[in-house]
């Protein structure tokens, strides 16, 4: 399946940081999308609230203005990052007084949110997703014959 370099690259260094232990929902630096542009958090001023899908004042000038970080837009990034913190199971947008009642260093937790980052960049680059096993499990059931035998 042909991929982008975006989404190798993104893919590769979220593979590490899972691997390495260095994902963290509730860090800028080390959730999805501070791993993906070098755990940096320069992208959390595109919008006002950590897992929101709306850009702010300064997220829209960057995105009118054309720009790219590890080749994905201001609200690209923040539609990744929304994705994984869903996937880790928080209610959006997250903020520090909401009860969310999740361990952010549970890698089953980092696991789920891994998998709806992956989909996300994959929806993002109009590409199957490579974690989907419903294409594994297709089943077609044979038509069922009777085979009474009259007496």
């Amino acid at each position: 399946m042909p991929s982008s370099i975006r989404f190798q690259t993104a893919v590769e260094k979220l593979y590490k940081a899972f691997h390495s232990d260095h994902l963290h929902p509730e860090c800028y630096q080390q959730c999805a999308v501070g791993n993906i542009c070098d755990q940096r958090d320069f992208w959390r001023h595109f919008t006002d609230d950590h897992g929101s899908n709306e850009l702010n004042y300064v997220g829209r000038v960057h995105q009118l203005l054309g720009r790219t970080y590890q080749g994905y837009t201001p609200q690209e990034l923040i539609e990744i990052e929304a994705a994984f913190l869903q996937g880790c199971g928080y209610s959006l947008p997250l903020r520090f007084q909401s009860k969310n009642n999740i361990n952010p260093h549970d890698k089953n937790v980092h696991f789920e949110g891994l998998c709806a980052a992956i989909q996300k960049l994959c929806e993002l680059d109009k590409m199957k997703d490579p974690l989907d096993i419903s294409t594994l499990l297709e089943y077609t059931p044979q038509a069922k014959t009777s085979h009474l035998v009259a007496m």
